[in-house]
């Protein structure tokens, strides 16, 4: 079993995807199932989660509708107002599909690098308690150590990493970065998807030893039980093609055990986002 914990799907419009740069052309038209079918049948993917790519309710509904048509999707990660006197009742609205495996907010973009912590978001977290989903992290590597004191509050919660926080894969840095994911990484609630590597690196020539001391950093630090797969489809396509970018990882997987191999390829997806539909 292989699944693709990070993809996306979109209808585009320049309203609600303002963050489509002028050197992201080739993002800036629809994405749909149709378009990634062939694409999960090529690199043997079983199935996906599909997460939020904008900060509105309607994206929810819109990732949710797709999941009861097409059985490729295994998950959604969607999006709700943390900080919202209106959270549980929002909460309970699409927590009530069962495809609605948790949520995400886009905490990279917001001005306040300490916005994890404010009161009202804290509070957001402690009602998701109630409901059972994950947490995606969408962060850079600044937000690490804030992470860890969000994390350090919620012990009973998981947290999945996105895109390993996003290291400056194309500079070659890796410090403090490696020494935040290992203190990240000693909180055992705490998951990491293998994704969103590529656009951090060289876009044009970008290599797969450029991605080996991040990936041994989070190997080491996280173990076999704690990794997932992810393509961060069609994101990915700025830099690579979607085999190129779930080959990159299932090749330096490929020299662990076949238990290790299953474990990373799908096990830990099915167990973290608690999947039912595999």
């Amino acid at each position: 079993m292989k699944i693709d914990t990070h993809q996306h799907y979109w209808r585009y419009n320049p309203q609600d995807y303002g963050w489509m740069g002028d050197d992201a052309t080739i993002l800036k038209r629809d994405y749909l199932p149709e378009h990634l079918t062939p694409l999960l049948a090529q690199s043997n993917v079983d199935g996906t989660i599909a997460v939020q790519a904008r900060q509105i309710l309607a994206e929810n509904d819109f990732l949710l509708t797709l999941a009861q048509t097409h059985s490729s999707i295994k998950g959604v990660v969607g999006w709700v107002d943390l900080c919202s006197d209106a959270r549980h009742a929002q909460l309970e609205t699409y927590a009530a599909d069962s495809k609605f495996v948790g949520v995400r907010h886009v905490i990279h973009d917001e001005v306040d690098d300490t916005f994890m912590l404010r009161d009202a978001f804290v509070e957001g977290m402690a009602a998701l308690a109630a409901f059972d989903l994950c947490f995606d992290l969408l962060l850079f590597p600044k937000h690490l150590p804030v992470a860890c004191e969000l994390v350090a509050m919620f012990p009973e919660q998981r947290f999945v990493l996105d895109h390993i926080a996003k290291p400056r894969i194309k500079d070659g840095v890796v410090e403090p970065w490696a020494s935040d994911i290992r203190a990240l990484a000693a909180f055992e609630n705490v998951t990491c998807k293998l994704s969103g590597m590529v656009t951090e690196a060289n876009w044009q020539h970008w290599q797969a030893q450029d991605f080996t001391p991040y990936l041994d950093t989070v190997l080491d630090a996280f173990g076999t039980k704690r990794l997932m797969l992810g393509s961060d489809w069609p994101v990915c396509t700025l830099a690579g093609s979607y085999p190129d970018v779930m080959g990159l990882n299932t090749r330096y997987i490929s020299t662990l055990s076949s238990a290790e191999q299953a474990d990373i390829s799908g096990l830990n997806a099915a167990r973290i986002y608690k999947l039912d539909d595999l």
